[in-house]
């Protein structure tokens, strides 16, 4: 498996993208991160291939670092700032859904570009929190006048389920790629989102793989106490209705011997399954840290066979898919992976 990616003519991603969501205010639950580390661990992902970073204007603090980071590159010279890709979101506030306009989109991208010291946004994921708000096709469109403008490279979709996705691509915008939760616990994409993906040259980049670092050898044997990041209550929540904590144990034992046999870690067999799956284009891991820069880079020295896939999979299929579509739960009223999201924090930001 190649570790880069054209996912569409000239442009091309790392497979394995950087993400910046732990990066943002309030994510990390435990002590403070140390940015300066982290920069550190920016520049050795770079040098190591891996030039593709995911934030969005809702992660308080991540496009600014990233624009830090932008700013660095330029100094050193190192590398040309142009020499990575920044992908971004654009997330309407819940309660302002019935608000957003051309003009509001815009000031939110150009935000963007003023944050992360760009002149052009490489890809625009798009997330709308209720689909029962008219608006989204809209809004989508609005991306699209952008687009036009020279101001976003390409448009993205994060959170869409199938149905609403098509309605995107039906619309006629031009849509690079969709993200969507997807791991050893979390195959709600088997659905039909990976099937629509693959049907309609859509690359899914794939979040939560790692499952908030649970899928790590640290938690061989553990007991769960306390969470050390708001990632960690999310997917708490996702082992709880699928594996369980015996099935989750179970699950790491047979990774480690896995990985064991390859001379990887865990988290890389986790992250190459998720990657070998026809339709994703990309598994997004969280930059917490420079510690794991390196055990980035075994995710593409091996391969899986078809017995460790096929052992993989009987063990997952022993336990429920989690009800619904992509994101469906985290949209519907009174659930509780719903309770759990941050739906208003453009409003304060744009204060």
């Amino acid at each position: 498996m190649d570790q880069r990616y054209e996912i569409r003519p000239g442009y091309t991603i790392s497979r394995v993208i950087n993400g910046c969501w732990q990066l943002s205010l309030g994510h990390n639950l435990q002590g403070e991160l140390d940015f300066s580390d982290i920069m550190r661990g920016f520049h050795a992902l770079v040098e190591r291939g891996f030039t593709t970073f995911d934030c969005a204007d809702i992660y308080t603090g991540a496009e600014e670092f990233i624009g830090e980071f932008v700013e660095e590159l330029r100094r050193r010279g190192d590398y040309h700032p142009n020499d990575i890709q920044v992908h971004t979101k654009y997330v309407p506030d819940i309660a302002l859904l019935d608000k957003v306009d051309f003009r509001s989109t815009e000031a939110v991208i150009d935000r963007s570009l003023r944050r992360l010291h760009r002149d052009i946004l490489d890809a625009v994921q798009f997330h709308w929190w209720d689909y029962d708000v008219p608006g989204c096709l809209e809004t989508a469109g609005y991306l699209m006048r952008l687009q036009e403008k020279g101001k976003i490279r390409n448009i993205s979709m994060c959170n869409f389920d199938t149905e609403h996705l098509a309605q995107i691509v039906d619309a006629g915008i031009p849509v690079m790629s969709t993200q969507a939760q997807y791991s050893f616990f979390d195959r709600r994409p088997e659905k039909g989102l990976l099937q629509y993906c693959r049907e309609h040259d859509i690359a899914l980049f794939c979040y939560g793989t790692l499952s908030g670092g649970f899928l790590s050898e640290k938690w061989i044997g553990k007991e769960y106490t306390a969470p050390e990041t708001r990632s960690q209550v999310k997917y708490m929540q996702v082992i709880e209705d699928t594996m369980g904590w015996q099935g989750y144990q179970e699950l790491l034992l047979l990774l480690k011997g896995i990985a064991d046999r390859h001379g990887v870690s865990i988290s890389n067999i986790a992250t190459r399954y998720i990657l070998d799956q026809p339709g994703v284009g990309a598994a997004i891991i969280g930059v917490r840290s420079s510690r794991h820069v390196e055990d980035n880079t075994n995710i593409f020295r091996f391969s899986l066979d078809e017995d460790e896939r096929s052992a993989l999979r009987a063990h997952m299929d022993r336990f429920p898919i989690l009800d619904g579509e992509p994101f469906e739960m985290e949209r519907t009223p009174g659930s509780k992976y719903r309770a759990i999201m941050h739906m208003n924090i453009n409003e304060e930001e744009q204060k």
